[in-house]
């Protein structure tokens, strides 16, 4: 960072959520709630992987490290934002608001890259079962992830290098929660251009190639289960299964409708110049309460994690 852009400003000023003051008390239960039930849920569904040897395959390696980068990019925003409306402070340190944003972009990014290999993972499983085990290997499973990992910070370090280099001799006052990326560079007093560019040719890349992956990858899924059911031959046992991963994928549907449908409602639809609150609350859909709804969604809607989790309660009611 240079030093003349750390001497332009030393801390930013958070507004927050668009709520009234006396409704903070309300809202502060409300979103600690939520926090505590995306840490606790998840936390749920990695231990029952964990625990659980038939849950040690390739889809739900994915998942324990979807439900960990979900506790983490909550992690990020939401302790802050309950400091802040607890203390009635809005201040964070400039060095604070950039390690926030290039976490936030970190497990952003790295969000996104699984629910894409899931859906591949589901693809094969589906559309060539009988090279499913030959396909999805345990080592594609590991560099997939390890690939995410590389990508998504590769990506974080750009945005922030380039953040680091403009100043903020305007003001200090960050229209949002938590320091987004794009609320920074918009309050910055530099030319942003580049930053700008960079904004839209790596959007496009984490969040339009993946999205376009996933809707082929269950476009296609879709179109196998509807040719397998119309044949006379498949037998009832073949039908089972097929209904049972479909369900699986329904689950991972819905995590992904939820999440990309706030991103791109967010970053790629045309909104006015006075929309400030209105991207702030739909910010709040991909940051705090998707996370939340990803342990009921899987486990709600998931066979095998809710038989895992009978199992366990049996074993411990037994135990007691």
């Amino acid at each position: 960072m240079r030093r003349d852009n750390q001497s332009s400003v030393s801390k930013f000023l958070l507004l927050g959520l668009p709520i009234q003051p006396q409704q903070q008390g309300m809202y502060y239960a409300l979103f600690l709630g939520m926090y505590l039930t995306t840490v606790l849920g998840n936390l749920l569904i990695i231990l029952l992987i964990r625990l659980d040897s038939r849950l040690h395959t390739p889809m739900y390696f994915f998942l324990s490290h979807l439900a960990l980068t979900d506790i983490s990019f909550s992690s990020v925003t939401a302790p802050k934002m309950l400091m802040n409306m607890l203390t009635h402070t809005q201040s964070i340190s400039y060095a604070g608001c950039i390690s926030q944003e290039f976490f936030s972009l970190l497990f952003g990014g790295l969000d996104s890259f699984l629910m894409t290999s899931m859906a591949y993972d589901r693809y094969v499983a589906i559309c060539h079962p009988l090279h499913y085990t030959t396909i999805i290997s345990q080592s594609l499973c590991l560099l997939l992830v390890v690939v995410s990992w590389v990508l998504s910070f590769a990506i974080a370090l750009v945005h922030t290098l380039l953040l680091a280099c403009l100043s903020f001799l305007r003001g200090n006052t960050v229209h949002h929660f938590f320091c987004d990326l794009s609320a920074l560079v918009k309050l910055s007093s530099s030319d942003a251009t580049i930053n700008q560019l960079v904004i839209l040719t790596v959007g496009l890349a984490i969040v339009t190639l993946p999205f376009i992956c996933i809707l082929v990858s269950y476009g296609h899924i879709g179109a196998s289960v509807l040719v397998r059911v119309k044949e006379i031959e498949v037998k009832v046992p073949s039908i089972k299964g097929i209904c049972k991963a479909f369900s699986t994928c329904g689950s991972h549907l819905s995590v992904v409708s939820l999440y990309y449908g706030a991103i791109i409602a967010l970053y790629f639809v045309p909104s006015s110049n006075n929309s400030s609150d209105e991207d702030v609350i739909v910010s709040v859909f991909y940051t705090l309460i998707t996370p939340m709804l990803n342990p009921f969604i899987y486990t709600l809607r998931n066979w095998d994690i809710k038989g895992a989790l009978r199992i366990i309660l049996s074993r411990r009611a037994l135990s007691v």
